[in-house]
C-alpha cells in the first residue's frame, strides 16, 4: 500500500485504497470462510493466530483462489496486554493504509458445565472471549471513527440466546461480550462505524468434533450418534457449513449494513426458539 501510494504521488495517478480486515482465527473455521467471503466483496484481508505455519498456509489457500491482498499476523487475542493489542492495529495500518474491518473471532473454549468448570479454566477463557476483543476495538475503533467507516463484527454463539448446560464457559462469556458489542455499537455509529455480533448455531467445524466428542465420552456414547442428536432440533437438520456463516460476517461488514448496528445475526437453521 505505502508503495502504491508513492508511486501515486509521483505519476499523480488517483488511487482507489483497497479496504482491509484483520480477521481472528483466520487460519481455519469460521475464520477462515469469513477472510474467504471478505476477499469476494474487493476487500484485502490480513489473517490473525498464535500460529505462523496454520497462518501462512491458510493465505497460500486463499491466494489461490482470489487476486485481493492476503497477509498474516502472528496476535494471541488472549495475551493481557493492551500494547500487543495497539501493535497488531499498528501494524495492519502501517503495512496496508488503514483498519477498516475488525473480525473478532477466536477458538472456543473448553465444554463443560456451569459448576465443572474451574477457576483456571473461566479466567483464560475470559481474557479470550471478552478482554481480547475489547482490547482490539479500543485500538481499531477511533481511527475508524476519523476516516468515516468500520465494521466490527463479533463471532459469539447461538447459546448466548439458548443456553446450553455443557457451554457454560462459551453462554456466560460470549453474554459478556454481547453486552460489550452492544454498548461499543453507540459509540462511533454517527461515523458511519457499527459494531454487531453473528452468533452461529452448530457448524461443521472442528470445534464442534470437539464439543460431540465430550458429550460422547460423558455419556459412553459415538460422536456420530451424539451428532445426531445435536440436529434432532434444527429445523434444517443439519449444522451449518463455516462458509454459510462467513457470509454472514462478511454482510455485517458490507456497506450493505451500513444500518445495522448493536444487533445480533443468529446463523442457527432456525434453532433458537425465542422470537
Amino acid at each position: 500500500m505505502a508503495a502504491r501510494l508513492a508511486l501515486a504521488a509521483l505519476t499523480g495517478e488517483a488511487v482507489i485504497a483497497t479496504r482491509i480486515a484483520l480477521v481472528g482465527g483466520g487460519a481455519a473455521g469460521i475464520g477462515h470462510a469469513a477472510a474467504a467471503h471478505l476477499l469476494r466483496q474487493g476487500l484485502g484481508v490480513v489473517l490473525a493466530g498464535r500460529h505462523a505455519d496454520t497462518l501462512a498456509a491458510a493465505a497460500d489457500k486463499l491466494r489461490a483462489d482470489s487476486t485481493g491482498p492476503v497477509d498474516t499476523l502472528v496476535h494471541d487475542v488472549s495475551r493481557l496486554s493492551d500494547v500487543d493489542a495497539a501493535q497488531a492495529v499498528q501494524h495492519v495500518e502501517e503495512t496496508h493504509g488503514s483498519l477498516d474491518v475488525l473480525v473478532l473471532n477466536a477458538g472456543g473454549p473448553p465444554p463443560g458445565g456451569i459448576l465443572e468448570v474451574t477457576d483456571e479454566q473461566w479466567l483464560r477463557s475470559y481474557e479470550l472471549l471478552l478482554l481480547g476483543p475489547l482490547r482490539l476495538a479500543r485500538a481499531a475503533l477511533p481511527a475508524m471513527a476519523v476516516r468515516g467507516f468500520g465494521r466490527v463484527v463479533l463471532v459469539t454463539s447461538a447459546a448466548v440466546r439458548q443456553p446450553q448446560p455443557d457451554l457454560a464457559i462459551s453462554v456466560v462469556l460470549r453474554s459478556a461480550a454481547t453486552a460489550a458489542a452492544k454498548l461499543l455499537s453507540r459509540e462511533y455509529a454517527a461515523n458511519g462505524v457499527t459494531v454487531n455480533c453473528v452468533a452461529p448455531g452448530a457448524t461443521a467445524t472442528d470445534r464442534r468434533v470437539e464439543v460431540l466428542a465430550a458429550r460422547a465420552a460423558s455419556v459412553g456414547s459415538s460422536v456420530e450418534k451424539m451428532a445426531a442428536l445435536d440436529t434432532l432440533d434444527v429445523p434444517a437438520s443439519r449444522p451449518a457449513t463455516a462458509d454459510e456463516i462467513g457470509a454472514a460476517v462478511a454482510f455485517l461488514a458490507s456497506r450493505a449494513a451500513s444500518y445495522v448496528n448493536g444487533t445480533v445475526l443468529t446463523v442457527d437453521g432456525g434453532r433458537t426458539e425465542t422470537i
